[in-house]
């Protein structure tokens, strides 16, 4: 990735503030069905590009802030963030050998899944939501998934070799 340890870790936190900004980001009212998870693909891009820096403190730190700036729940988002972390150390081995395509099924499952716990943490704050529109995110994140990853792996050998 790049020449120290330092760098490449500033790289991944600023593309994991700068995937942040893209989730807090406003849509007008009848788009943010459509709004990609931006965090969960930067999370799940740096958990099977680099498993021995980024984990499970990455996506907690990252829930806290969103949590921060939604107004949600204190630890709802670091929860789902957290879990989605360990999942992606769960199938780290087998996602490596997948192709795009494969690995972007596996991005929809593995939205899908936290997908379905931060809904189910909101029914039990009251936010109650009888219709899956909230898988919408994850299906588009899924589709996004060969172009995101492989915009990262070009971005970060230019940056390796500057």
């Amino acid at each position: 990735m790049a020449k120290t340890p330092a760098v490449s870790l500033i790289f991944v936190w600023f593309t994991l503030i700068l995937a942040l900004c893209l989730q807090v980001m406003p849509l007008a009212e009848g788009w943010q069905v459509y709004r990609p998870e931006w965090i969960g693909l930067m999370l799940i891009y740096w958990c099977m590009r680099t498993p021995d820096r980024v984990g499970v403190f990455h996506g907690f730190v990252i829930g806290i802030l969103l949590d921060l700036i939604e107004g949600t729940a204190l630890g709802q988002h670091a929860l789902i963030l957290s879990l989605l972390a360990f999942l992606c150390a769960l199938v780290y081995p087998r996602f490596r050998a997948y192709s795009l395509v494969q690995q972007s099924v596996l991005v929809l499952v593995l939205l899908g899944l936290v997908q379905l716990v931060e809904q189910w943490l909101r029914t039990l704050t009251g936010d109650f939501s009888i219709h899956l529109s909230f898988l919408i995110p994850s299906l588009i994140s899924a589709v996004l998934w060969p172009w995101w990853s492989t915009m990262l792996k070009a971005l970060e050998q230019r940056l390796a070799s500057v």
